[in-house]
Order: structure tokens, then C-alpha cells, then sequence
């Protein structure tokens, strides 16, 4: 016998599965049901966004998510980014696969440090990583939707969400099945043409009401390595600047550094490959600033 909590037995009437909503089909509601008790076993669930591509976007996700589980914590991240997965290549999960019963598909898992990552990616499906993944919104919703109602999470602190560049179907999607979310950590780099592609993401977030947990900078500054002179490659503070005159938090900036390209490219992020690193410490300090911004709120 069991103790599990279910929408049945749960007593939160401030759940939207508590009760059918007017007009929804017997099909729908349960459907509804199974993905909120998913949900509900995840303590945090934070949705990493940008406003344009090539940011780095799915590197910082990694790097916060890895960092998270080499804390201790039991972490998933869910790599939406269906045209461009590049997750399971930063985890040197390349070959992997998943498997399933019935309705239910098992994340990949990997141990790091004290805690473990599950890991759950489109490219896990694809026959090879080449393939082109030619899909119209609905399908990529239907697809969003199983990952997060299909797959067995489990109990998790933390689930980090790397969703593809722009506000379109996919964070939209995400935005919308996930209720309770704790919010967004956007990404940017220091340029004003990325700084303004992330105050329409900052706006995307107001407006399906996700809250901004906040900025972080990447890219920001190259410190050479004979000389010690920190070079501001792609312009300096557009972020923080950007993050104090649209009223959001700031949570720091990740340098640039020659082996975040190398760890990247072997799979194994840099706050675990070089943890004394300036990057990895950067990361380490916006790990702090979530607990800061209220995300980790049980400590």
C-alpha cells in the first residue's frame, strides 16, 4: 500500500486539478491531472530563457543545473530546444537513450558530485543527431507536454528548463503547462543587440505572468591570460544596466574563458572540469543569488 499523494487524496484546493474547469472533457481533465501531479513532486522550476541565440543560454542552463546537483541537491533538466538540442552534448550524452513503459519514459541519469542530474532531451529521440526536427507549433506542444507528463521526474529540488532563443511556441508552451513555476533566469550577453532582444523576453515573461528570478550576463569580459588586462570583447554591463532600468534582479556575470569551450565541446561542464575556475565561481555565485531571490526557499 502506498502513501502517495495524488490529485485525488490532495487537499490543495488552490490547485487548478482539484476540480474540472467549465467545458473540459473527462480526457482533458485527468490528462491535466497527471502532469500537475508530476509537477508536484518538484520543489523549484525554473525556466531559463533568451531573448536571441548563440548567448550561451544552454551552457548557463547546464552549468546552474550541474552546479545545483554537485551541491547536494537532486536536479532534472529539460532541454526544450527542440530544433537545436544541445544538452545531451554538453553532458557527454550524445549515444544516449531512454526508455519507457506504457505511458511513462524514464530520464536519463547521471550522478555529479553529491547529488544526481535527470536528464531529458528531443535529441535522446532523434535516429541520429544529425536529423532535422521539422515540426509546426502544435506538435512541438504536444511533444512539451508529454516531457513534462509522461516522463518519471520523481522527486526533485530543482527542475531547469533550457528553452530555445525568442518567445515562441516552446517557452510559451512551457510557460503555460507549468503552473507554479518559480520564474525565469534570462540570459544575455553584454551587446545591446542581444540587451534588446532580452527586454522583449522580459516582457514575454510579464506577460504570461512568469516572474523574472533574474538577468544574468555572459560572455562578459576576457581576462588575458600573459597580460592579466580584463577586455570587454562584447561591451561591458549592458545586462546589470539593462536589469536596473526594467526593474528586475541582476544576477551576476559569467566571464569569458577559453575552457567553457572546452568543456562544452567534452562534455563535461565547467563548474565541475575546473570548479576553482573564474566561470565556475561566477556560476556559483548566482547559484547563491537564486537562494537570495527566493527560489530556494527551504534552503
Amino acid at each position: 500500500m502506498t502513501n502517495e499523494k495524488t490529485c485525488q487524496s490532495c487537499g490543495d484546493a488552490q490547485c487548478s486539478a482539484h476540480a474540472k474547469q467549465p467545458g473540459e472533457r473527462d480526457e482533458e481533465f485527468m490528462d491535466r491531472q497527471a502532469l500537475q501531479s508530476r509537477m508536484c513532486k518538484i520543489k523549484h522550476k525554473v525556466l531559463v530563457l533568451s531573448g536571441k541565440g548563440g548567448v550561451g543560454k544552454s551552457t548557463v542552463a547546464v552549468n546552474l543545473a550541474t552546479a545545483l546537483a554537485m551541491a547536494g541537491k537532486s536536479v532534472g533538466i529539460l532541454d526544450v530546444d527542440i530544433h537545436g538540442p544541445s544538452v545531451p552534448k554538453l553532458l557527454h550524452l550524445e549515444n544516449a537513450r531512454i526508455e519507457g513503459r506504457e505511458d511513462t519514459l524514464f530520464p536519463v541519469k547521471m550522478t555529479v558530485g553529491k547529488g544526481v542530474l535527470s536528464v531529458m532531451s528531443i535529441g535522446f529521440l532523434l535516429r541520429d543527431r544529425d536529423d532535422a526536427v521539422i515540426w509546426r507549433g502544435p506538435r512541438k506542444h504536444g511533444v512539451i507536454k508529454q516531457f513534462l507528463k509522461d516522463v518519471e521526474w520523481g522527486e526533485l529540488d530543482y527542475l531547469i528548463v533550457d528553452s530555445p532563443p525568442g518567445t515562441g511556441d516552446e517557452p510559451l508552451a512551457v510557460a503555460q503547462l507549468i503552473e507554479r513555476a518559480d520564474g525565469a533566469v534570462v540570459v544575455t550577453t553584454p551587446q545591446e543587440i542581444s540587451v534588446q532582444d532580452v527586454r522583449r523576453c522580459v516582457a514575454f515573461c510579464r506577460q504570461v505572468e512568469l516572474k523574472v528570478i533574474g538577468v544574468v550576463e555572459n560572455m562578459s569580459g576576457f581576462t588575458c591570460p600573459k597580460c592579466g588586462e580584463l577586455v570587454s570583447i562584447f561591451g561591458a554591463d549592458g545586462g546589470r544596466t539593462m536589469a536596473k532600468e526594467m526593474g528586475v534582479p541582476y544576477l551576476g556575470a559569467i566571464p569569458i574563458e577559453p575552457a567553457i569551450v572546452v568543456s562544452g565541446d567534452s562534455g563535461m561542464p565547467i563548474v565541475q572540469a575546473k570548479p576553482d575556475s573564474a566561470t565556475a565561481q561566477a556560476f556559483a555565485q548566482i547559484v547563491r543569488c537564486l537562494a537570495t531571490n527566493g527560489v530556494d526557499r527551504t534552503g
